[in-house]
């Protein structure tokens, strides 16, 4: 399976507009190559460069086995409309958390799994509630890596 984005590149910067210093708006993700088994698509974004711990910056599931892209700027809706159902990011919010490290180059990880089942979790689930719920469904995994400094 192969995860990528029209808004940057694998290993490279990820453009202001994604950023706490612009836009802060949901990159495009697209995926490809899902085993045919796939029932649902799950997607957990984090950065382990930050202080003290790996935070958090994105938990969407229960995404159908036909997604296979999601456009800029998703809402920050607990459901999005018939596509899928948004956990909580570190930050105590639905949706996407954009990047703003306090200082240095920061990697974020953007994760897809593929799930031969659909994990049925309410909104607002925590990673560490959606990663035990994926537990011994995984049939496919996707990671794409951004970067990001802050300008200022």
């Amino acid at each position: 399976m192969k995860l990528i984005s029209d808004s940057f590149s694998a290993n490279s910067m990820i453009p202001i507009k994604f950023s706490c210093e612009g836009a802060g708006i949901s990159p495009s993700l697209k995926w490809e190559d899902a085993p045919q088994e796939t029932q649902s698509f799950a997607l957990i974004v984090d950065d382990p460069d930050a202080p003290n711990r790996t935070f958090v910056h994105w938990v969407l599931y229960d995404l159908p086995h036909y997604t296979h892209n999601l456009p800029e700027a998703i809402p920050h809706t607990p459901i999005l409309d018939g596509n899928g159902i948004q956990g909580k990011n570190d930050a105590d919010q639905f949706g996407y958390f954009p990047p703003c490290p306090p200082q240095g180059t920061h990697r974020y990880f953007f994760k897809l799994y593929a799930l031969n089942r659909f994990l049925g979790l309410d909104y607002g689930a925590t990673k560490a509630e959606v990663e035990a719920a994926m537990s011994g469904h995984i049939l496919a995994t996707a990671e794409l890596i951004g970067k990001y400094q802050k300008h200022r």
